[in-house]
């Protein structure tokens, strides 16, 4: 007599990982997530890319007006200090607010495909990294135009690729928590209207009390910006801020990873 067969078990999370078939490397698999979120998010549109460069230049705007004709000050070039600090930060709200959602935004396909469950939220950070890149571009014309082009450029691939690390490791680690507590997202979204207005976007770090400095340069939100306008506008090396900000990005990382795959057992439950 045949004999019936057995039921199927649900696979755990470490079967899934090495059952991935050949082709479907972790490489691959990024890319294809990266691309396709690219993709949608200007599907339709007329002006398409264009519009990641038009809400920092309105931003811009506004805040030059009100900080220029309604709260006077003596600053030089004061449009260029503020697109150096709006870029930087409207990429980390952003990412970061995409990146908390991601899991649960892709909850069918987590349950339908086996892959690396942590490649999303970095797809995500990826994807809106590659619109920070035409910012940046855009950026550098037009500190080209007013301040010239040095040397200390060559210092922005290392800034950005600490920024992007950072960005992920907080996603990976709101990602994971925003599946079981929902409203990890407003709570991040809460954050990053108070790191708006605490962070120096539109005003210098040379109007920090001494006695807090230190903490701004241990965030590595508020010391991007500061080590691009070292970089950028006013054309010296990075300084110590640098340092301080990739041995927070790196530990940043490391818990990211370590907090998500902890937690990534039981997405299936709840997604």
């Amino acid at each position: 007599m045949n004999q019936a067969a057995a039921p199927l078990e649900p696979t755990p999370a470490s079967s899934r990982r090495a059952a991935l078939p050949a082709g479907n490397d972790p490489w691959y698999v990024l890319s294809n997530l990266v691309m396709k979120d690219f993709k949608v998010r200007y599907r339709n549109m007329s002006l398409g890319i264009f519009w990641s460069l038009v809400n920092p230049l309105i931003m811009m705007g506004v805040l030059t007006f009100v900080f220029t004709f309604v709260f006077t000050h003596d600053r030089p070039n004061y449009s260029l200090f503020l697109l150096i600090g709006l870029l930087p930060f409207n990429f980390f709200s952003l990412a970061w607010s995409t990146g908390t959602e991601s899991v649960v935004m892709n909850g069918a396909l987590i349950k339908r495909v086996p892959f690396q469950r942590e490649l999303i939220p970095i797809s995500v950070v990826l994807g809106n990294a590659l619109h920070y890149l035409l910012q940046i571009a855009l950026l550098l014309i037009v500190v080209g135009i007013v301040r010239g082009v040095s040397f200390q450029w060559l210092w922005l691939p290392v800034i950005v690729t600490l920024q992007v690390a950072f960005v992920c490791g907080v996603s990976l680690i709101t990602s994971a928590l925003n599946v079981y507590y929902r409203d990890m997202q407003y709570l991040v979204q809460a954050i990053n209207m108070v790191l708006f207005w605490i962070i120096p976007i539109f005003y210098g770090f040379d109007q920090v009390d001494s006695s807090i400095a230190w903490l701004y340069e241990i965030n590595p939100v508020a010391a991007v910006i500061l080590i691009t306008r070292r970089v950028l506008l006013y054309q010296i090396d990075p300084g110590t801020a640098l340092i301080k900000m990739a041995a927070v990005t790196i530990f940043t990382l490391w818990a990211g990873y370590v907090v998500f795959i902890r937690m990534e057992k039981d997405f299936s439950d709840y997604l």
